[in-house]
């Protein structure tokens, strides 16, 4: 068998499995689990809410590996670069997918939790913060084209960064509306309730690193073809008579 079709195989069957650990997530989160005492049914959103938060301050970090891999082999090794580049693109996207599946599905649950959308605390704003950072990231990508933006890019990916640790530590460092951290802290979370949290956080994880691979694919399949449309015209100057 083929390398290009083990790997399609391996990236189906990743998938299935995937799609199978969500299912029985789904029904930990919404059938098995019990109801919280004080909101209710509407606290199930947490299910679902806390894997994209959390997962949204992994992702970055891998944006954060493959710019500085880029930025090491730019000039070492440019195809090695490539592919740190290629990486950093397809997590840069997957971290603005799930912060912000993480910032709606808060707001989602703080408008009847707390009768608004929204709140300036430290949490949401330095989330929003992250969410803006990364989006920033692919519209410089986007829409300034030139040979230096994947070194511009991989820079702001190091400030980027550094709002990753701030997040986490928001509702430690400074009185917040966002609730207490649910594991180890005063807010600690009924230990009924860890098997819902725990499938969902395994199943979104599976989900998040299949559309990074999936998107990394591609941004090399497009790194190659331009490589290839470029050596194509190279050779068509060379063969054009002077």
């Amino acid at each position: 068998m083929s390398r290009p079709s083990t790997l399609r195989n391996l990236a189906w069957l990743w998938f299935a499995a995937t799609i199978a650990i969500l299912m029985f997530a789904f029904r930990q989160a919404i059938f098995l689990v019990p109801t919280e005492a004080t909101m209710g049914n509407l606290q199930r959103i947490f299910y679902y809410h806390l894997p994209h938060a959390v997962l949204g301050l992994v992702f970055p970090y891998v944006n954060f590996v493959a710019s500085l891999a880029f930025l090491y082999w730019r000039r070492r090794d440019p195809l090695k670069a490539l592919s740190a580049d290629a990486l950093a693109v397809a997590s840069a996207e997957v971290t603005v997918l799930f912060v912000g599946i993480g910032l709606a599905s808060g707001m989602l649950w703080g408008k009847p939790a707390w009768g608004i959308w929204w709140a300036w605390d430290a949490r949401l704003t330095t989330y929003l913060l992250l969410w803006l950072l990364y989006v920033s990231y692919l519209l410089l990508r986007r829409f300034i084209p030139s040979s230096q933006t994947s070194t511009l890019s991989a820079v702001l990916s190091v400030f980027a960064a550094i709002d990753v640790p701030i997040v986490f530590m928001s509702i430690r460092w400074w009185r917040t509306q966002h609730p207490a951290p649910v594991f180890g802290g005063n807010g600690s979370l009924d230990p009924s309730f860890y098997p819902a949290v725990l499938w969902n956080l395994g199943g979104w994880l599976m989900w998040g690193i299949f559309i990074l691979l999936f998107r990394f694919a591609l941004e090399r399949r497009r790194q190659l073809a331009e490589q290839e449309a470029a050596l194509q015209a190279i050779e068509a100057s060379l063969e054009t008579p002077q």
